[in-house]
């Protein structure tokens, strides 16, 4: 590259990131956000400043987020407080992502309480619930022994999911299985070794035959670019059954700054161009000042 080539490619790129500095600082005065942005709880709760859920709220509404999700009803009267909604409710069962679809032993006890998750979504006006495979082995708490196989595993997905895609449909609720990162395993939120539902491509023909407007997959563009990568062409190729999206920089599940892989602004983009209309959730855990990398999120995934 000539001097003169870098000198300018140096200032393209400063100007660059310059506008998305600044886009972070307007997003809450900004009312023509080209894309919905929700913050996941946990994330914020959790980590950074441990916000509860009034601090919480406030801040994501100064970000230029309308929804905090992944919370329960408890949190919901706050959430209308604020003018906020909850884009995707917790799945409502016990084991979460690790006694889930795949195995059909739990099916019983899951079937009862994501009924009553489900019921409740469509009595509140929250749209979709989250939904999972679990994990490989047949007791999640005996790793490497006993794996369910793939097939079985679709079997069993499928009458699962069957029977959620009609609560679904009763109730008004979409439910969206979310694809999973099993690589990980140096953070329990960051990674899920073990987990059945690793393969988009798996997950996503299975949310297929299911047949269901009311059974769609939430494509988590980090889990994605950890065990596949390809984003973009992803994104294509799944735009059918997508409900939701959720992201977070990699590698560390931090930020989503230069300092991580994942260029948000075409994933934005894309979002944009493919006619998405859902939310995009930001989960991704905070390691410096959360409300700055919260603005910065949303600054990102609009610089198109």
């Amino acid at each position: 590259m000539s001097r003169s080539s870098r000198r300018i490619f140096l200032k393209t790129t400063a100007g660059a990131a310059a506008a998305v500095c600044m886009g972070a600082e307007s997003m809450a005065a900004d009312s023509k956000l080209r894309l919905k942005h929700s913050v996941v709880g946990w994330c914020f709760q959790n980590h950074g400043g441990k916000w509860d859920m009034d601090t919480l709220c406030q801040k994501a509404k100064a970000a230029g987020c309308t929804s905090v999700e992944i919370v329960g009803p408890e949190a919901w009267p706050t959430l209308g407080k604020h003018g906020l909604t909850c884009a995707i409710a917790p799945s409502g069962t016990a084991g979460v992502f690790t006694r889930a679809w795949n195995n059909s032993a739990y099916h019983g006890e899951l079937l009862e309480q994501s009924a009553a998750a489900i019921e409740k979504c469509g009595k509140e006006g929250v749209e979709r619930v989250i939904c999972f495979v679990g994990m490989r082995w047949r007791d999640p708490n005996k790793p490497g022994m006993d794996e369910i196989s793939r097939d079985e595993a679709s079997a069993s997905c499928l009458k699962g999911w069957k029977e959620l895609a009609r609560l679904g449909e009763k109730h008004g609720v979409t439910v969206c299985v979310e694809h999973l990162n099993s690589r990980v395993s140096d953070h329990p939120m960051k990674g899920h070794p073990g987990y059945q539902g690793d393969d988009l491509d798996w997950v996503a023909g299975l949310v297929r035959r299911v047949d269901s407007p009311r059974l769609k997959l939430l494509f988590d563009v980090y889990h994605v670019q950890i065990m596949h990568g390809d984003i973009l062409r992803r994104l294509e190729e799944c735009k059918d059954v997508i409900g939701h999206i959720h992201t977070a920089g990699n590698p560390g599940r931090s930020e989503m700054d230069n300092l991580q892989e994942i260029h948000y602004p075409a994933v934005g983009a894309k979002l944009h161009r493919m006619g998405y209309t859902g939310y995009v959730g930001h989960e991704f855990i905070p390691t410096r000042d959360p409300e700055a990398g919260l603005r910065e999120a949303v600054a990102v995934c609009e610089g198109f």
